[in-house]
């Protein structure tokens, strides 16, 4: 019979995943899961998913999230923290969570299309590489996420509209998350700049709320931006905010998140460098501050 119990340290990753490999299988069968939301509606979400596209930078320092065994230190501390929820990640960082018994009773849910590769020339090729509708629903996990970059001067753009189009219907299918990220970008010399004015935005939104044969489990995932009531007027459909490169002072952006969670359609955050690598370096601490913001003070 293959275990599925956790194994007692990252270092032992490795030994498992080269003698054991159907243990990863087993695990997911195992894995105990919870309601998407909870009883307030809200929820909070780890992101980890930036390695698979080749952005390991936090604040300027490029190979931030090289270790792996220092991003699965870090991401087991916030899952372990009062208030959140679960984590959004590739299958590579999934497994290895798992493995290490951090995913029971968490929503886990898996990125989709890693394809688009930071500083690439093909950067806007949003093509799916990790998970797939069937494999997500076929391991238990609660959603998938996809990133839908629009760009109106890139042929290819249409190509990755229509495959989040069928992971939204095929997700919704099996009565899963599909969790849509938009931009409307554009090339500018070597660099992908997605804009973050309210009116891009607020078009992003409406191209991504009607991908799919079925709006019924679409999310969104949308940045925190200037004029944010009038942006999230823009939908109906449940949103979670993005953290980003946390730039500036971390009091600022709490404060930003705070105001941003008053929103109606605004139903939490999913937050991966800001919380994982705080200029002071207490994960625990900045978890626990957006945890406050999410579910309130009485968090338990």
């Amino acid at each position: 019979m293959t275990a599925v119990g956790p194994v007692a340290a990252v270092a032992d990753l490795t030994d498992v995943r080269a003698r054991e490999p159907g243990r990863i299988a087993a695990a997911w069968a195992a894995r105990r899961r919870r309601p998407l939301v909870g009883e307030d509606g809200r929820m909070l979400l780890v992101a980890a998913d930036h390695p698979a596209r080749g952005v390991l930078g936090v604040r300027g320092a490029q190979a931030a999230m090289a270790s792996r065994s220092d991003l699965l230190e870090r991401l087991v501390t916030a899952l372990q923290r009062p208030g959140v929820d679960g984590v959004l990640g590739t299958p590579d960082v999934l497994d290895d969570l798992l493995l290490l018994g951090a995913l029971d009773g968490k929503v886990a849910v898996g990125s989709m299309n890693r394809g688009g590769l930071q500083g690439a020339s093909f950067e806007l090729d949003d093509r799916f590489t990790a998970y797939t509708a069937a494999e997500i629903a076929a391991r238990g996990l609660d959603g998938g996420k996809m990133l839908t970059r629009i760009c109106l001067e890139d042929p290819g753009t249409v190509a990755t509209l229509e495959a989040s189009a069928d992971a939204v219907t095929e997700l919704a299918g099996h009565g899963l998350m599909a969790m849509v990220e938009p931009f409307l970008s554009t090339r500018e010399g070597p660099r992908v700049v997605n804009h973050l004015d309210p009116d891009s935005v607020v078009t992003s939104v409406h191209i991504a709320a009607g991908l799919g044969a079925s709006s019924a489990y679409t999310w969104l995932k949308l940045p925190v931006v200037d004029e944010l009531d009038r942006v999230m007027d823009a939908t109906t459909l449940p949103t979670l905010l993005l953290g980003g490169d946390p730039q500036g002072d971390p009091q600022d952006t709490y404060a930003a998140w705070g105001h941003a969670l008053d929103l109606p359609a605004v139903r939490g955050l999913i937050v991966g460098r800001a919380l994982l690598f705080p200029p002071d370096g207490d994960v625990a601490a900045a978890v626990d501050i957006a945890a406050g913001l999410v579910h309130g003070r009485g968090v338990a």
